[in-house]
């Protein structure tokens, strides 16, 4: 009998909390799991640039973890676009880290799926949200361990801006500086300190705040990322808590109250901006199975 894996999309960093903090938000991949076959075939819709057999991330993942399952088909449905800075691809390796999970019956708990992904993924600000929903604040340790706490986003719109571009996270990483000064990254931490305290407090007013006074990346990825200025520029305008970078970018997210909203959208589309706005939502639950 086949199952069905979900993963939400996730957006992360936050502003200051540069590869700690994360949120579910409400897209999602789905892989449908068929029979048991000779070999892999993965059926999507994502372009020929996304492999359909065992190249395939999520067939990837599944086999670091599981070398031994047997191929099977899989059907997957994406809403996430990729390489635009909402998780694709930490999606998919909590989608092969689930399928690893049930072929092979390893009845791994969220602590030991945490580890598995963040050691593959290299950071658990995208793999948190994914695996727990909701928000999460985590850190991997110099000894390689991983340590996530989960907490509760406060309930308001998220206006996702995606561009017509693509950005890599590759690209997107290589603008950013080798070291920062003693001063900046004492003050760098202090803001996303005290942005983690916010939230956690229910504080949107001092958590908005915070979340535009990134020091780690954000000015460094401001020559890729133009909309980003314009977006938190119109984002006040409409009375909007904050405006972020999600990810290593090009979308933006844009926190907002749902009073605000119109205005904002209504801004958005008045300008000369090229993209996509989205409304979502944070996603309270994370990967599941069924």
């Amino acid at each position: 009998m086949g199952f069905k894996i979900i993963v939400p999309a996730t957006s992360a960093n936050l502003g200051p909390g540069f590869d700690s903090i994360g949120i579910a938000v409400s897209k999602y991949l789905t892989v449908e799991v068929g029979e048991a076959q000779s070999v892999w075939q993965v059926d999507h819709q994502l372009g020929d640039d996304v492999p359909n057999d065992d190249r395939n991330l999520i067939v990837k993942t599944a086999l670091q973890i599981a070398p031994n399952i047997k191929p099977h088909y899989l059907k997957v449905i994406s809403e996430i676009p990729l390489a635009r800075g909402l998780g694709s691809s930490s999606s998919a390796i909590i989608a092969g880290l689930e399928l690893a999970n049930r072929l092979a019956n390893l009845n791994l708990d969220n602590r030991e799926k945490l580890q598995l992904a963040t050691k593959i993924e290299g950071h658990p600000d995208n793999v948190a949200p994914a695996i727990l929903g909701d928000l999460t604040i985590s850190t991997y340790t110099p000894d390689q361990r991983v340590f996530s706490l989960k907490g509760h986003f406060p309930e308001v719109a998220l206006m996702a801006f995606i561009p017509t571009t693509e950005l890599l996270t590759s690209a997107s990483r290589a603008v950013l500086p080798e070291k920062l000064a003693f001063k900046k990254s004492v003050e760098a931490s202090s803001i996303g300190n005290t942005l983690v305290a916010a939230l956690f407090a229910g504080d949107l007013e001092q958590a908005g705040y915070l979340m535009e006074l990134d020091q780690f990346h954000e000015r460094y990825r401001a020559k890729l990322v133009p909309h980003l200025a314009a977006l938190r520029n119109l984002g006040h305008q409409a009375g909007a808590i904050a405006t972020y970078l999600s990810g290593a970018g090009p979308t933006t997210m844009t926190v907002i109250d749902s009073n605000h909203r119109q205005r904002f959208v209504d801004l958005v589309a008045n300008s000369d901006l090229n993209g996509e706005l989205l409304q979502l939502k944070v996603e309270r639950q994370g990967v599941t199975v069924c």
